[in-house]
């Protein structure tokens, strides 16, 4: 049984993750530029249409909530990158992102890796949108940005993948112009050709990915349109 101090430190550590800022309890890329989203960014255009829904915490915009809630937007723009921060994978469920105002001479293949609900990204103009025009519903360019809106699903487009995925799988959008093919219950591992009754999760109705040999490999993104199993007849099973 607790002892009267021990009740105080209990409520102590309880009170202790409401206290603090939410950039130490979420996503450290919130804190790679001082302040908030800047005014009139999308992101802050975002946040304040979000009304009682969302709140601004750095450069972030988060759902409301008790406890920490998802990550809807993230503010980078005049933060003097030179390069797309390690620490951007931490937004992958942001709808909004701004990138503009700042040195980026190039946005790697996958950089945006796992971001599906994307829905307006702000680059500098140089840039091309990721993934391709063909990635997003509409891309508008001003005197220095290139806003690129409502991302597609690659699964549903009419460009053709460089390579379908294989038997006993289904297309899933990865993010803008990138793709996974996950295996249809109840197969698995390479190219989704094995089928193993004993490793089934029969309380799960997440399908697993198409393995490679490597969880590297598997996220594939050598081309647009392309990250999944290859066909490589030579690998085995």
């Amino acid at each position: 049984m607790l002892g009267a101090g021990g009740a105080v430190r209990g409520v102590a550590l309880l009170l202790l993750p409401l206290l603090l800022p939410r950039t130490a309890r979420g996503a450290a890329v919130c804190g790679l530029c001082p302040g908030l989203p800047q005014n009139g960014s999308i992101v802050s255009r975002f946040c304040e249409s979000q009304g009682s829904k969302a709140e601004s915490d750095g450069r972030c915009c988060w759902e409301r909530g008790p406890s920490p809630g998802r990550l809807l937007g993230l503010d980078l723009s005049n933060c003097s990158l030179h390069s797309v921060p390690p620490g951007l994978a931490e937004a992958t469920t942001a709808i909004v992102l701004d990138l503009t105002e700042n040195p980026l001479t190039a946005l790697p293949d996958g950089s945006f890796l796992g971001f599906v609900h994307l829905q307006s990204l702000a680059v500098p103009r140089p840039l091309e949108c990721p993934g391709g025009s063909d990635a997003w519903q509409n891309v508008t360019v001003d005197r220095s940005s290139r806003l690129c809106h409502g991302q597609r699903n690659p699964c549903n487009s009419s460009v053709e993948l460089a390579w379908p995925c294989p038997e006993n799988s289904v297309c899933a959008p990865d993010g803008p112009g990138l793709i996974q093919c996950l295996c249809e219950s109840p197969f698995h591992g390479y190219k989704c050709l094995r089928e193993d009754e004993e490793l089934e999760q029969p309380h799960s109705d997440l399908p697993s990915p198409c393995d490679l040999s490597s969880s590297e490999e598997q996220r594939l993104t050598e081309n647009p349109l392309s990250r999944h199993c290859p066909g490589n007849s030579s690998a085995p099973p």
